[in-house]
This record gives C-alpha cells, sequence and structure tokens, in this order.
C-alpha cells in the first residue's frame, strides 16, 4: 500500500542508532560486540528484502486494483443505467454517454443548447443564469422532470407516453482558470412513478347519496306509485354506478350509499355528475321533479392513517354541505378541496313548519341563558340583513336582554331606513358600531347572524373571536367556508329571504310578541328587496309571512319610497345599461369603472334592470368600491345558477342571485374573466341532457 513506503527511512534511523550502541557495546566488551554486529547485518538484510517484498505488492496493486477500477468506472459511466451528460455554463452540450443519448430521441452533438435535445431537463437556475437577480440553485441537489416520447405499439401505431426521471446535478470547477460545469445524472423512474399514480388512482371513494326531496315527490302517493318512482331512481343508479365499475347500495328508503375507484370518481367528475339531470328527469303525479344531492369523500393518504371511517365522515360532511346549499347538487372533498357540481334545480321551498317551530323554541332557549345578545348581518348591510336583525332583536328584547344591532362602517344602502329607527324612542342605544362593543362585564354574551354564514363577511368578524356563542340564520346555499363551532345554525335555501325566515320564527317565538309598524316595515322590506317586489324565490310561505307583516302594521308606501332613487343613481344606471354586451346563450355583462355614490344598489338595479330584457338568462355586473376593491353583481332568471360562478371569486348568494368582492382586482381584467367563466358555465348548460331509459 502507499502509505507502507514511509517504513524504509524509519527503518535506516532505527538500524544508525542501533549501530551507535553496539559501538558503544564494543568498547565494552568485545565478544558482545561481534554478536550484535551480526545481528544487525541480519537485520539489514531483513529490511532490504520486505522493502523489495513491499515495492512488488504496491506494484500488483496498481497494476491490478488501480487498473480494474478505471476499467469500472469507464462501465459506469458508459453501460449503468444511469444517463450522464455534461453541460457548460452556457448550458450547451459538452460530453454525455450512451445511456443519456437513448432517453431522448435527437442524436446529441457537442456543442448544442440542452433544450434542442431534451426541453426541461435543466433550467437557467441551476445553470446559475439569473438574469432576474433571483438566488441561484445550490451547488448540488435534484429534481424530477418527465419527457413526452412515443413508441410503436404492438398494432404498428404510434402513441405518446411519458417518462419520468430523477436528476441529479452538481457544479464542477477545476480551479479558477477553467469554466463552471455542470454535471447531471438522471434515472429512470417511470415505473415507480406509474405505480403511484395506479395506486393513488385505486384509492377508495365514498359516495352519500339522498333523494333531497323525498318527503315531497312521495307526498300523496300511494305505496304503489312510491315503490315504482323509487325504482326509477335505483334503475338511474345502478347503471352509472355499473358503468363506474362501483357497488352501490340502497341503506334507507331516499339514501344509497355508491363505492368507487378514485379513477372512477375522476370520470365522473368529467362528465359534470350528468345522473343529476337523468334522476331530474323523473316527475311525480303532481309533476314534481325528484332531484339528488350527494357527497363524496376519497381515501387521500395511507390506510394506516386514514381508515374508511373518516372518509365516511368527510362524505357525510359533503352530502351535509350540498344539502345546506340547497340540493341538486353534489360536493366532492378530494385534494384537501371541496369541488361543486350540479345546482340547476331551485331549491324547494319546505310545506311544513315543523323546522321553524323548532328553531325558534332553541333560539329563545339559548337567549334565555345569556345576559347580552348582540345581532350583526353582513358587511355593507342591504334590507334584508337589516331587518332580519331588527326582527332577532325584538325577541330578544321580549325576553327582557339586553340586544344591540352592531352595524359596519358602510350604511350607504340603508340610510334611509336607518333614520326612523335612530329617531324612534324604543331603539334608542340599540345601534352601535364596532368601537361601542364592550363585553368585559358579560358572563354569558350570544352573537346572532343573519343572512350570511361567512366570518369574513360579516359586519364586525373580530366579534366572532370573542363570543363563544354564536347562532347563524340565513337564506343563501351553503359553501364550504362557514362560521365555525355554532349553537346553532338555520339555512333555508328555499326561503325567499332571512325576514322570511326571522318573521316565521317571531310567530312561533312568542305569540303576544309585539312588532310594531317600523320593525314590520323593515322586515317588509327586506322581503320586498330579496324577491325582486315578490317575482323571484317566492312560495306560499313567503306571501302569508308578508301577509302577518302587514297585519303587523308594515307600511308598503313608506318600502315603495325607500326605493326611489335620485337623479344622478337614476342617469349612472342608465349608463351602466347602455355600456352593457350581450353573449351568445343570454349573458348580459356591464361594469361602472367609477366611484359613484350607492355604487353596489346601482349595480344591483342595472342587473335586475337587464335581466327583464327578452332572451336575457344572466346578468353581471361589476363595480369599483371605495376601497379599492372590485365588486360583482350577478342574477339569473333561475335555470342558471349564479352562485357557483361567483364561487370562484370568493363570493356566494342564491341560484338566482349572487355577489363577490375581489380586492385589488381590475375591473376589465375581472370582466373578461368572469364572462369567459359564465359563458363557459352557460354552455354547458345547455349541453342536451341524455335520456333515462
Amino acid at each position: 500500500m502507499p502509505r507502507n513506503l514511509s517504513a524504509w527511512p524509519d527503518s535506516v534511523i532505527n538500524l544508525a542508532v542501533m549501530l551507535v550502541l553496539i559501538a558503544v557495546l564494543i568498547h565494552y566488551n568485545k565478544f558482545l560486540g561481534a554478536c550484535a554486529v551480526i545481528v544487525w547485518a541480519l537485520l539489514i538484510f531483513f529490511a532490504y528484502e520486505r522493502r523489495k517484498c513491499r515495492e512488488k505488492q504496491f506494484k500488483e496493486y496498481c497494476e491490478n486494483v488501480i487498473g480494474n477500477v478505471n476499467d469500472m468506472m469507464f462501465y459506469a459511466m458508459t453501460q449503468l443505467p444511469e444517463g450522464i451528460v455534461i453541460v457548460d455554463g452556457d448550458g450547451r452540450l459538452q460530453w454525455c454517454n450512451e445511456v443519456m443519448q437513448g432517453f431522448s430521441a435527437v442524436t446529441f452533438q457537442q456543442g448544442m443548447y440542452v433544450a434542442e435535445f431534451w426541453d426541461g431537463l435543466i433550467s437557467d437556475e441551476i445553470l446559475n443564469l439569473m438574469p432576474d437577480g433571483t438566488e441561484p440553485a445550490p451547488e448540488e441537489g435534484e429534481y424530477k422532470v418527465t419527457a413526452r416520447r412515443h413508441r410503436e405499439t404492438a398494432d404498428g401505431t404510434i402513441e405518446e407516453f411519458d417518462r419520468h426521471f430523477l436528476v441529479k446535478y452538481r457544479h464542477l470547477q477545476a480551479n479558477e482558470d477553467y469554466p463552471r460545469m455542470v454535471v447531471l445524472f438522471a434515472h429512470e423512474i417511470t415505473l415507480y412513478e406509474e405505480l403511484k399514480v395506479e395506486y393513488r388512482q385505486s384509492r377508495t371513494a365514498l359516495i352519500y347519496v339522498q333523494v333531497d326531496n323525498y318527503d315531497e315527490v312521495t307526498q300523496g302517493l300511494n305505496e304503489t306509485e312510491k315503490t315504482a318512482l323509487m325504482l326509477s331512481v335505483s334503475a338511474i343508479l345502478e347503471t352509472w354506478v355499473a358503468e363506474l365499475s362501483g357497488f352501490l347500495r340502497r341503506v334507507a328508503d331516499d339514501m344509497f350509499i355508491v363505492i368507487l375507484e378514485r379513477q372512477a370518481l375522476e370520470r365522473a367528475i368529467e362528465e359534470k355528475f350528468t345522473v343529476l339531470d337523468k334522476v331530474r328527469q323523473l316527475v311525480n303525479k303532481k309533476q314534481i321533479q325528484v332531484t339528488l344531492s350527494m357527497g363524496a369523500a376519497v381515501a387521500e393518504k395511507n390506510s394506516s392513517e386514514q381508515n374508511i371511517s373518516e372518509v365516511a365522515e368527510k362524505a357525510q360532511a359533503g352530502l351535509d354541505l350540498a344539502l345546506g346549499r340547497g340540493g341538486d347538487q353534489v360536493a366532492v372533498r378530494m385534494d384537501d378541496r371541496t369541488q361543486f357540481f350540479g345546482g340547476r334545480a331551485k331549491a324547494v321551498e319546505k310545506n311544513t313548519r315543523v323546522k321553524a317551530r323548532v328553531m325558534a323554541k332553541s333560539i329563545r332557549d339559548t337567549m334565555e341563558s345569556s345576559d347580552v345578545v348582540f345581532v350583526m348581518g353582513h358587511i355593507r348591510e342591504d334590507y334584508d340583513a337589516f331587518g332580519a336583525a331588527v326582527g332577532v332583536a325584538l325577541m330578544a328584547k321580549k325576553l327582557g336582554k339586553p340586544v344591540y344591532v352592531v352595524l359596519s362602517g358602510w350604511n350607504d344602502s340603508i340610510e334611509k331606513i336607518l333614520k326612523p329607527f335612530s329617531k324612534a324612542e324604543e331603539y334608542q342605544g340599540m345601534f352601535i358600531r364596532e368601537a361601542d362593543i364592550s363585553i368585559s362585564s358579560a358572563l354569558e354574551p350570544m352573537v346572532v347572524v343573519v343572512d350570511t354564514f361567512i366570518p369574513k363577511l360579516v359586519a364586525v368578524p373580530s366579534l366572532l373571536e370573542r363570543v363563544k356563542k354564536v347562532i347563524v340564520i340565513d337564506h343563501h346555499r351553503r359553501s364550504e367556508n362557514t362560521i365555525k363551532n355554532t349553537e346553532l345554525t338555520y339555512l333555508e335555501p328555499g326561503s325567499s329571504s332571512t325576514c322570511e325566515m326571522v318573521t316565521e320564527l317571531l310567530t312561533y317565538f312568542d305569540e303576544k310578541i309585539r312588532i310594531g309598524k317600523l320593525a314590520a316595515t323593515a322586515l317588509y322590506s327586506g322581503m320586498v328587496v330579496d324577491t325582486k317586489n315578490f317575482t323571484v324565490q317566492t312560495g306560499s310561505r313567503t306571501f302569508e309571512a308578508a301577509a302577518y307583516l302587514r297585519r303587523s302594521g308594515a307600511d308598503p308606501v313608506a318600502v315603495n319610497h325607500l326605493f326611489k332613487s335620485d337623479y344622478e343613481t337614476t342617469v349612472a344606471l342608465a349608463k351602466t345599461e347602455a355600456e352593457s354586451e350581450y353573449f351568445e346563450g343570454g349573458l348580459v355583462v356591464s361594469y361602472i369603472d367609477r366611484l359613484i355614490p350607492n355604487v353596489q344598489a346601482v349595480a344591483g338595479q342595472a342587473a335586475d334592470s337587464l335581466l327583464r330584457v327578452e332572451g336575457v338568462r344572466m346578468t353581471i355586473i361589476l363595480f369599483q368600491m371605495k376601497n379599492g376593491a372590485v365588486g360583482i353583481s350577478a342574477r339569473s332568471v333561475g335555470d342558471l345558477n349564479v352562485q357557483v360562478i361567483m364561487e370562484k371569486f370568493g363570493g356566494g348568494g342564491h341560484q338566482n342571485v349572487a355577489g363577490a368582492q375581489v380586492k385589488n382586482g381590475k375591473i376589465f381584467e375581472l370582466r373578461d374573466s368572469v364572462t369567459e367563466i359564465a359563458r363557459a358555465y352557460i354552455a354547458e348548460s345547455d349541453k342536451p341532457i341524455e335520456r333515462a331509459n
């Protein structure tokens, strides 16, 4: 070995020292000295022979071992299934082995750019070519790349497929006199990646399917008719599940369970769950459509980390979410996000008032156990939010509880109705702002949120963090982002307005409750606004609630006065309508790109007005707001669901009335984006539905 060559100089020193000692010994005893000289000579001979032997061993080592290492290195660089390529700092090829050549369909030539034979193999960041001044990549690392390649199949056709590679890189530079190089080592991992995809696609998907209007469609039917109707539903579902190679089992009169693989669920998503449309073709003898709601979830992690019961919980939560949005839709929980499909049918008004009566009692019990009640609607309150808040405040006053209606900082839309309340003696001190809130002395405070369920849209979001006891009353279709951990949540997408819901609650809350003319007018105005003067989203319960408010003193003349607009608003409305643009399918889009008073009300009025034009099915108005955000107001005649469009921009609402606010948005860019999404949605909705067998 190389390190043993240094033993000879050490031996010479030892022998020299021994020779000195022998000379001293000869001086005292010549016989012993002579013996020592003989031994010393033998040691010299032994050391010499050992040196020659070690030189011979080292020579053999160099010839055999090092030579074999060179052969091995050459073999590794040329024959092992590891592609090697060396490029210079500009990304030009300097050398590669045959394996790397085999990974590409292009013949490599020295000096060509990497992108010419394998686009995406290496980036400017790794080459340390960063013209934008960002941080370059480390001196070594690894990443994955995918190459699109072609191959010939057994029948002679050419098909495309993906090859996956794990690429490791390292920067090389012998010294400062030589240019920097980068060496790449590419190892194919296609089989591993395909196995990962196969495993992911085979994960279990669980779907809860419910006939969400079972009571309504079976009401008045005899057992034979009920059975025939549900057999038709079962037949459509069985055909759908069979096409997806899944398993279906009916577990209740109105409930089914479906088990699929993820790849089958993805096929259903691509088809937009057309099974909903097929079932909707079924009607009872009263011509009421049958509608389904579904909640689907997929096992995302390893089975050891997520069992089937957790998947079932997510699927059930998805079903609850779909039902809370009005039914006739699917909520799919996959890849840590929730997607919604369907929602074409209008939310059906419930004929029974049992839920309203139960909720009224529960709200009363919760209020009685509280020592102060706060009521708030959404930011930029409208007449529905304000009227509902006043109605809930009356409940708390009836129980003798301190009650406050918390208003946001923007009340332009309700300024006309707020003035008479501020002058009325019985409402003095009831309306407060965020700065006036004080709960330090309250042991059991509670908050009632009306006309919204989204935390960030309430008048004072911080109040939800300070008070644990929360009740939500709303008529909008539910979305994924909701107020969590509420004491009670009363959502009725089939109701025309939150004012209608609160009016019903008042009738069951206390038979002797006195609403008064002012509060009745506020509740009535909320219903008028959200129903577009009782023309949209109305049912028998809507008119019964309106009649109750009229008997309580609601003044339609005063309500009509609230909705009169000034000259500037009328001009702005006319200009907005004049600048509108019509698109095929019945879509009209317009915008207000300047700051004007009551811009939100103007946008809503313009959307409603344009919707009355013959052939128009959906209207969208974008408007510039004072805080720099862009508001969007959307309307439809009912066959198109504007809520799903507004949800893509962080908003929500009803099927035929919805809106959104986009912070720091550019109005013309948003107009193009909204128009594109709306047109795609209309085209998808207008596709002919395959008739059920």
